[in-house]
């Protein structure tokens, strides 16, 4: 190759580099230019686990299956929750008996015996004064001792103290329950209900459903196993709506707007986009993260991002590098504010 075509070669990569990097600086500085981000799949996931401790006994769905919301995935042994319903039914129904009979008083035939109860005191009273007022007489006829006197007189203090107990007794009986009685009823089968209702909210939670739609994606127990409340057993991938995590420069941020259509690249599928939609724009800043790689220098302010991206091929995965294209914008005409 002779020296002047070496030259003239140069002289053309030169003009084609000159061309692109006045090319590049331009749609760089552009704000109406198009121009993307780079981003990562942000797949949401949530540790499913029993609120109760119990031994598994059904595991219905396995690693890899689509589930929807309300689906059983999994149940306890329901014996042991079933035996603390019936226990603390059996509870609030003997409370609420007693409550019902403080409630409504005694029963006619129970006020009806206590009355009983006081004319017997009263007429065995007027037998021993009738007796007491004869002794009295012959004793002042000298016909009896004293002693046989105060024998009945003690026996008519008896008889008075026994006739006074037995009209207590009778306006106890018809008055019925203290309110303070009542009020106690009522607070223990207030308990006994409460009890009743932990009963069979832990016999609900002795099955595991799915919170919504996704994948499970790990099956950390199996058929047998003793569970503590709160361990997990299933680990469940939210994909639906798939979001997408990227970072705006600030020059940028103008052209973000929450609503807006943008199509999304991934290297798997070369040539093909995929429908998104901005989100949500923090409005806090930050620095770009150390994994996302980006064409701006690093410790560049940025926003953060989320797009929800829709993923008919399902295709998309957490952690996935993707680009974000954001279409060109139209520049004002000029003498347009």
């Amino acid at each position: 190759m002779t020296r002047s075509r070496v030259l003239i070669l140069i002289a053309l990569v030169a003009a084609i580099g000159g061309g692109w990097y006045f090319w590049w600086q331009r749609s760089a500085h552009d704000p109406f230019a198009e121009f993307s981000l780079s981003g990562n799949v942000d797949v949401h996931q949530v540790e499913l686990a029993f609120r109760v401790t119990g031994r598994i006994a059904e595991l219905k769905v396995d690693e890899g299956d689509v589930v929807h919301a309300g689906d059983v995935l999994a149940q306890l042994d329901r014996v042991p929750f079933e035996n603390d319903v019936a226990a603390a039914t059996a509870d609030a129904a003997g409370v609420q008996t007693q409550l019902d009979k403080a409630t409504r008083g005694n029963r006619v035939e129970e006020i009806a015996q206590a009355r009983a109860a006081v004319r017997e005191r009263e007429v065995d009273l007027d037998n021993l004064r009738v007796q007491l007022k004869r002794l009295q007489e012959l004793v002042a006829k000298s016909l009896v001792n004293r002693q046989q006197v105060d024998d009945v007189e003690a026996r008519v203090r008896g008889g008075e103290a026994q006739l006074t107990s037995a009209k207590e007794q009778l306006t106890l009986m018809t008055r019925g329950s203290r309110i303070e009685d009542i009020d106690a009823q009522k607070a223990s089968l207030a308990g006994s209900q409460a009890r009743l209702a932990q009963a069979k909210t832990a016999l609900d939670d002795a099955i595991l459903r799915a919170p919504s739609t996704g994948i499970i994606a790990v099956r950390a127990r199996e058929v047998g196993a003793i569970v503590q409340s709160g361990q997990t057993v299933y680990t469940l991938l939210l994909n639906d709506p798939v979001w997408i995590r990227a970072y705006v420069p600030q020059p940028r941020l103008g052209r973000i707007k929450p609503g807006m259509n943008v199509k999304i690249e991934i290297d798997s599928m070369p040539g093909k986009q995929y429908d998104g939609v901005v989100g949500f724009i923090s409005p806090e800043a930050e620095f770009t993260p150390k994994n996302v790689q980006t064409e701006q220098v690093r410790d560049d302010l940025v926003y953060r991002v989320r797009i929800i991206a829709k993923d008919p091929d399902n295709v998309l995965r957490q952690g996935m590098p993707v680009i974000v294209r954001i279409a060109a914008a139209p520049a004002p005409a000029e003498g347009t504010a």
